[in-house]
Parts: C-alpha cells; structure tokens; sequence
C-alpha cells in the first residue's frame, strides 16, 4: 500500500477510524494526549495519511471564535497534528498541512494554531506567523490573560486576506476545557 491522504469531516469518520487516529496521536504525543486534547479536535476537517501500518499522519481544522479590535472573526484553528514516530522527517507533516491550509483558505478569516517547540519550525516554514501580541481568552469569570501562550500562538493569512495588527489590541479566544490553545 502506497501513502495516501484521506480528508473528511468528523461526522464522515467511523468509530474504528477515530479510534485509529486516536491511538497514533497518544502515541506520538508521548502518552500526553488528554480526552480535551481530542475533544478540541473533533468537530471539524481531518486531514490523515495512511500507510500499510495505520495511520501515519493527522491533523485537524475546526472553527473557532477570536475577537480582535472590536469584531468576531471565525478562525479555522489547527488542532491535533502529529506523525507517526516511524514516519517522521518524511514530509508527512507538511502534506496534512497543506490539506487543512487549502481548508483554511475556503472558509476562513484567518488560521490560527498553537505550536509545541517541536512544531513550530513546520509551521514557520509554511509561512504561519508568530503573533506578537497579547492572547486572551472569555473565561467562565470573565478575560482572562493567557500569557504563556503568546512565544506559542501562530497566524496564517487566509487566501492572502489581512492579519490583524498585534499593536490594535489582544487576540480574544472562545473558552474551552483542558488547554485553551
């Protein structure tokens, strides 16, 4: 069997083939892949390779709510993207990608993502952009200032629309359980 990259929207997935993505994803995040980890990736696009092992490769777009300067823009956030250990360094990666960039082109304001410190060379190489500005979220209690998460938060221009300025003000994030970002 050849690689081959399949896409298709949570609903579209069996319950064998979530379980399969599931598992790569355990195992590629070391054991540290938490029921809110998945939840956050569900709901939306995935992008995943398959090989005559499994699943290869995975990753996600789903949207989510960012206030920035006074307006709501919905945001396709990257969600769940790993490779398999035995595939890494294959090009895998940059192939899911760019399935959920072209995802995030035809329904998207702009694209947003999270990067680990072992990610974050992938994505900048892919023109994703560091935000160099204030990250916040709607808490249950009100904002709440996520300052940890402003060295990890990238960017992605959607079809070549604007970003908005880091200096006009934070990026306001939608709460959710587990890690907000």
């Amino acid at each position: 069997m050849t690689d081959s990259l399949q896409m298709a929207h949570t609903y579209e997935l069996s319950h064998a083939e979530l379980a399969a993505i599931r598992v790569m994803l355990n195992a590629a995040f070391g054991g540290d892949f938490t029921h809110e980890d998945w939840d956050h990736g569900l709901g939306g696009v995935h992008a995943y390779v398959e090989d005559e092992h499994g699943i290869a490769a995975h990753g996600s777009v789903i949207m989510r709510r960012v206030s920035h300067a006074g307006r709501s823009y919905r945001v396709g956030y990257v969600e769940a993207v790993a490779v398999r250990a035995d595939r890494r360094r294959q090009g895998l990666g940059g192939w899911v990608m760019a399935a959920l960039e072209e995802v995030v082109d035809g329904a998207y304001a702009f694209g947003a993502l999270s990067a680990s410190d072992d990610g974050a060379e992938l994505y900048r190489a892919r023109g994703w952009q560091l935000w160099n500005g204030r990250i916040e979220a709607y808490g249950p209690d009100g904002v709440v200032h996520l300052p940890d998460e402003e060295d990890t938060t990238y960017l992605r221009p959607a079809a070549g629309r604007p970003l908005p300025a880091a200096d006009a003000g934070a990026l306001l994030f939608d709460w959710r359980d587990g890690d907000v970002l």
